[in-house]
């Protein structure tokens, strides 16, 4: 089955289900649906940062500082986190990711959302799927904030990013 043959559970403003699509006509139709977001940090704290492959179906080459993707219909959120994370990063093992928050993203142009945050420690070798993952390295914050400006980074990530260092600041 391939990616765009997944089926995804389809979702209202208030991430109640509605409908299942597969992914490729949810994505087309701009059909509102569920992905996680996971940061995962290295032993040193440093954050997983990639470059997405020219192949990817949303977002193609763009970079990217979270693993993540969509949640499958019926599947939860947290399982999602987890599995997502093992296969985006090749590992497997890692602990549950620690949920953080969730909020509805809109990029406009049927480009809609719900979204749940997550935060994981990979102390594993890492080794990305080479169809989802062009480039990956660990970075430091800073060396995140500096790249912010310089590289094109996928926008639903940077919403995430921000919304992060807002939770966070709130404590």
């Amino acid at each position: 089955m391939s990616a765009a043959d997944e089926i995804l559970d389809i979702v209202d403003e208030h991430d109640q289900v509605v409908g299942q699509s597969p992914r490729g006509e949810a994505y087309a139709r701009g059909l509102r649906h569920r992905c996680v977001f996971i940061q995962a940090r290295d032993a040193d704290g440093r954050l997983f940062v990639h470059r997405r492959t020219p192949t990817k179906l949303v977002f193609p080459s763009l970079y990217d500082m979270w693993v993540g993707g969509v949640v499958g219909a019926g599947e939860s959120y947290d399982d999602a986190a987890l599995r997502e994370a093992e296969e985006e990063l090749g590992v497997s093992g890692l602990p549950k990711p620690a949920f953080l928050f969730k909020f509805l993203y809109d990029g406009g142009a049927g480009r809609s959302w719900w979204s749940a945050v997550y935060e994981v420690r990979c102390e594993l070798p890492v080794s990305p799927q080479v169809e989802e993952v062009a480039w990956h390295d660990f970075l430091t914050e800073d060396e995140v904030e500096r790249r912010l400006t310089e590289w094109e980074w996928v926008p639903d990530g940077l919403d995430a990013y921000a919304r992060l260092r807002a939770h966070r600041a709130a404590g």
